[in-house]
């Protein structure tokens, strides 16, 4: 996916993918991964997403990398939070004293630039991005973390003839073969959300099963 493309779904409010309720896989999950207060979660492609906001109140400061300038300040000025905005290379990092979200291209951001980050949380990025760039998103990922990391991944699954993403379907074995070279991957939840989707029941689609993975890193 080009970043005009992304641009242009948030110029146009084009947003389906961001939920108005936090994550119930976040909510009943998380507690598994044994993060503990006052460690630093990665959230990639982060948007504007609510479930940063639950991340925070665990104690918890959230680093998120975000392409759009709109999502960014949209997340802050909901929540009446004033952040310092500073430019660090490529990026436009807005932080307060519970969050940081670099402003740029995911693909650029080193390590140094987002701290020893030792949990991530990923909702829409994986299935965001198109077979071809998710190699890439799970090695750029193993660089920015921790070594003794630990997530929660969700994705969808679905017939993806039946409508183009995305978000696109991701498969548990494509998750595997993604993953399972740097992590253990263990699928945690598991849901056919179609009933809640009229987007997808609109085009045919016959199931729309949502899967949580718990993560650890080797």
């Amino acid at each position: 996916m080009e970043p005009q493309f992304w641009h242009e779904r948030w110029a146009i409010d084009q947003i389906g993918f961001n939920q108005s309720e936090v994550n119930p896989y976040l909510a009943t999950l998380w507690h598994e991964l044994g993060v503990k207060p006052g460690e630093r979660v990665f959230v990639p492609l982060c948007g504007k997403t609510i479930d940063m906001s639950w991340l925070v109140r665990q104690g918890l400061h959230v680093v998120g990398a975000e392409l759009s300038e709109k999502a960014v300040k949209a997340y802050f000025s909901e929540r009446n939070i004033v952040p310092r905005v500073e430019i660090q290379g490529a990026f436009t990092v807005y932080r307060d004293p519970n969050h940081e979200i670099w402003c740029g291209d995911y693909f650029a951001l080193k390590p140094g630039d987002i701290g020893l980050c030792t949990a991530f949380y990923d909702r829409a990025a994986l299935i965001a991005l198109p077979p071809e760039m998710r190699w890439r998103y799970v090695e750029q990922l193993n660089r920015l973390l921790a070594e003794d990391s630990r997530g929660l991944l969700i994705t969808l699954d679905y017939e993806q003839s039946r409508i183009p993403g995305p978000p696109f379907s991701v498969d548990e074995d494509e998750v595997q073969q993604l993953l399972s070279p740097e992590w253990r991957v263990k699928r945690v939840g598991e849901e056919d959300v179609l009933e809640q989707s009229p987007k997808f029941k609109q085009a045919g689609a016959t199931w729309l099963m949502e899967y949580a993975y718990r993560l650890f890193r080797r």
